[in-house]
């Protein structure tokens, strides 16, 4: 079969193109409780007197359109840009939601269609004219997004109502929105038996038992619940679909050219984690995986490391499991959304819990810079965890950018935007009022001309 053009996926499964930095590079981050797109000057948040302030966000572009009383509606978690740069695709993590009513996971997921132009003009600030349209994700609880030639692979974290119940990759098509396909992963891990669940479920309300909704819960396990997704190529020329599973603690493999061809269970093996890995990129290369060991959905621990994974021995093991943000072998950091340089010899990893950002050597598969991020006071003169989640890289590998932020009153403008100068190890630049809890970010080049 005759495999399609692919792009590998960077961070939690963003796919942005690494060329030169240059005078109008953008920071676009997703505002997730806040549900808009902000769209950040880098050049201007490096400029000293932006430093702490709001000053570089140039645009907040709304992810859908309002609900007929007012209310902004989106779930915004993560964003990839198209190959050519004009286009952003935003997931709606449960879909065109009002977050200050829905406290539910399950939501149906959507990807918004942008277009990155407007999105990073002042005159279309807090509207939806950037919106294109919205693209039925497939299924719930939508996190994961890979680009192909002609489709979306989209990692589904939930089923209908309930954070549990994960167990599908959907195959979207780019022009059509139509559902071309469905990848079904399996229940459970040799360590622990699973109900004879149907899969896939013909219930409209998930499992049938347990009904719990959120996690941490005990009875969890059976469904992988598959956050990022991302892509790797083998020595062998074929391309690998890898899947972080919260749910069971592991990295699915998949074989992407068996999945387009129709097959609904390409699974081929899976890779056992600290704890549930939730983001997950892949090298410049191609040839290395790196997941973040986020969290248990079965039991209040948080994990403390990450996995590297060589593609061409994938089925059989991790390479390395690095410790990051703490030298306690106990203690709790909760690792997010790793990111590569682009030469392919950094990890640059968010750690939530420890609110610092931590660098790892690929060579020596070791930490070796520890860097801190801290959040000016808030208007009460609390100054509160900094809660770092997404990464991304510039072009040159000169600075990461870190989104974070606690997640405070709906709709309040509490998220923080890091630079950090990846020769000097230190942060450069904090652009505050971004966002509510926001999740993924990446790096644009934009030609304004006009």
């Amino acid at each position: 079969m005759k495999m399609q053009k692919l792009l590998v996926a960077s961070g939690l499964l963003l796919c942005v193109a690494y060329e030169a930095l240059g005078d109008d590079t953008y920071i676009l981050a997703t505002g997730r409780r806040d549900p808009r797109m902000y769209a950040i000057d880098l050049k201007k948040a490096l400029r000293p007197e932006n430093n702490n302030t709001p000053n570089a966000i140039v645009s907040r572009s709304k992810v859908s359109l309002d609900r007929l009383d007012g209310r902004p509606l989106g779930d915004p978690a993560n964003i990839v840009i198209s190959e050519d740069g004009k286009t952003a695709y935003i997931v709606n993590h449960h879909g065109a939601v009002d977050n200050a009513e829905f406290n539910q996971h399950g939501g149906r997921g959507n990807i918004a269609v942008m277009d990155v132009k407007k999105m990073i003009k002042r005159k279309h600030d807090n509207t939806a004219d950037a919106l294109v349209r919205h693209i039925d994700s497939g299924h719930f609880g939508s996190v994961g997004l890979v680009l192909l030639k002609d489709l979306f692979i989209v990692g589904n974290a939930e089923s209908h109502l309930t954070e549990d119940g994960g167990n599908r990759i959907t195959f979207v098509d780019r022009k059509t929105g139509g559902l071309r396909g469905m990848a079904e992963l399996a229940l459970g891990d040799p360590g622990r038996p699973c109900p004879n669940f149907p899969v896939p479920f013909v219930s409209p309300n998930g499992p049938p038992n347990p009904v719990a909704v959120l996690s941490p819960d005990p009875t969890w396990g059976c469904f992988p619940d598959t956050n990022g997704i991302t892509l790797g190529r083998g020595g062998d020329g074929k391309t690998y679909l890898f899947a972080a599973n919260g749910g069971t603690d592991d990295v699915s493999v998949i074989d992407l050219e068996a999945a387009l061809a129709g097959d609904k269970t390409p699974e081929i093996a899976r890779i056992r984690t600290q704890i549930g890995p939730w983001g997950i990129t892949t090298s410049p290369n191609g040839r290395w995986v790196v997941a973040a060991n986020r969290e248990s959905q079965r039991v209040a621990f948080e994990g403390n490391t990450i996995s590297i994974i060589q593609v061409d021995g994938a089925h059989s093991a991790e390479v390395a499991r690095v410790r990051v943000g703490t030298d306690d072998p106990n203690g709790q950091t909760r690792p997010f959304i790793p990111s590569f340089t682009p030469d392919g010899k950094e990890i640059i990893v968010p750690n939530f819990r420890a609110n610092n950002v931590s660098i790892v050597e690929l060579a020596t598969r070791t930490e070796v810079a520890r860097i801190p991020v801290v959040r000016p006071a808030d208007p009460d003169g609390v100054v509160r965890a900094s809660r770092p989640k997404g990464s991304a890289v510039t072009a040159d590998g000169r600075y990461a950018v870190i989104s974070g932020g606690p997640r405070l009153n709906q709709f309040s403008a509490s998220g923080t935007v890091w630079v950090i100068d990846l020769r000097a190890r230190t942060v450069v630049a904090t652009v505050t009022g971004v966002g509510n809890d926001p999740y993924g970010l990446a790096l644009v080049e934009v030609d304004d001309e006009d």
